[in-house]
């Protein structure tokens, strides 16, 4: 933890900071601090959780739990940047809600209320927001959960990219629902709701205008459903994440450090459509760390793993699910992939992010 000293003036004096790199090699925000990875954990670690002091109450968790007259409720933010505003299968405003929707469902909550804040860029289209707006609308319908208060502020021309949007949500928790990183534990299985990689690509093929012989919608959906599908079976499901920035492996190896587990992959069994795979070729990306916002991870007690996974594919937005790999006591806090030509390969956490601007 680094020591924050505070100059005569009230303010930080930045230059007695003895956190670790990037920061102290950084001192202005770069991409990779909103990536989701190593430079992101950092700046929370090192910069925000220090600063907020007794205040921060945090578990570093997608959503917090918190009890209000004897009801467990979950609570969540988020904010979306993407550029641009529109992609193949969606837009910002469906992902603004079911982004936070989602959060809400990986601790194992009913999504319930959602608020919405704006922030507009001057000069942007009247009928461009309300295509925004009326996105989230539909989408908002389409997941169950009501818009319920927001805040709209307006920035300078050149300020903004026309439309950034802040969602926060409330959930609730029925009685016995635990789902946390940290109860992850050797022996769990590994599963994913899907095919990955399907967002970032879309993203960046309408971004940068490519094309790679069909097209790669994103898989922006809410998973809440699937989940109350998956407790259904009345299994033990001890940890879930929906592996957005920094893609399958960023949330992987938060899971593994979290729990002080080795997690060990089958990359035979990871669901990557051809489009994906084919673009990942052509740029030299890795899907394992290429954005998702339809798709779940799980870990559940080996006993359980095949009726969840039944229920899964069950439900129509697990169809593709597999089983991709183990917690294994081994090499905690690492994972491991075994690839197709017999090796072992190390999934690192990391540093930014290969595709910014996609959430």
């Amino acid at each position: 933890m680094p020591d924050i000293v505070e100059t005569g003036s009230g303010g930080i004096d930045f230059e007695n900071w003895i956190c670790p790199m990037p920061l102290r090699d950084s001192p202005t925000i770069v991409m990779g601090h909103g990536g989701g990875g190593a430079m992101s954990g950092e700046l929370i670690e090192h910069l925000f959780l220090p600063a907020f002091g007794a205040a921060a109450q945090a578990e570093l968790g997608d959503s917090a739990i918190v009890t209000v007259g004897g009801v467990r409720l979950a609570f969540s933010t988020d904010s979306f940047v993407v550029k641009p505003l529109t992609f193949p299968g969606g837009s910002i405003g469906d992902l603004a809600v079911n982004g936070t929707v989602n959060d809400l469902a990986m601790a194992g909550a009913r999504p319930l209320v959602l608020s919405t804040a704006f922030i507009l860029e001057e000069g942007t289209a009247l009928v461009r927001i309300a295509e925004v707006a009326a996105a989230m609308g539909t989408a908002a319908l389409s997941a169950g959960v009501a818009l319920v208060t927001g805040d709209t502020k307006v920035v300078d021309a050149g300020h903004g990219d026309g439309v950034f949007i802040n969602t926060a949500g409330i959930g609730v928790l029925d009685p016995g629902v635990d789902i946390r990183p940290e109860l992850a534990r050797p022996g769990d299985v590994v599963l994913v709701s899907g095919e990955i990689g399907l967002h970032g690509v879309a993203v960046l093929s309408c971004r940068e205008g490519l094309e790679f012989g069909t097209t790669v919608c994103s898989d922006t959906a809410p998973l809440h459903g699937l989940v109350a599908a998956m407790l259904a079976t009345g299994a033990t499901v001890h940890t879930m994440r929906d592996p957005t920035r920094g893609g399958l492996a960023a949330s992987l190896n938060e899971i593994a450090r979290a729990a002080g587990v080795g997690i060990a992959l089958d990359e035979s069994t990871i669901p990557i459509p051809a489009g994906v795979r084919d673009a990942c070729g052509l740029l030299g990306l890795d899907p394992l760390y290429v954005a998702n916002e339809g798709k779940l991870v799980a870990f559940v007690p080996a006993e359980d793993a095949d009726r969840v996974l039944a229920a899964m594919r069950a439900h129509p937005l697990g169809v593709r699910a597999e089983i991709i790999g183990r917690c294994v006591a081994e090499h905690p806090g690492m994972v491991t992939a075994h690839t197709a030509l017999g090796g072992t390969r190390v999934v690192d956490l990391p540093a930014g992010e290969q595709l910014p601007r996609i959430c």
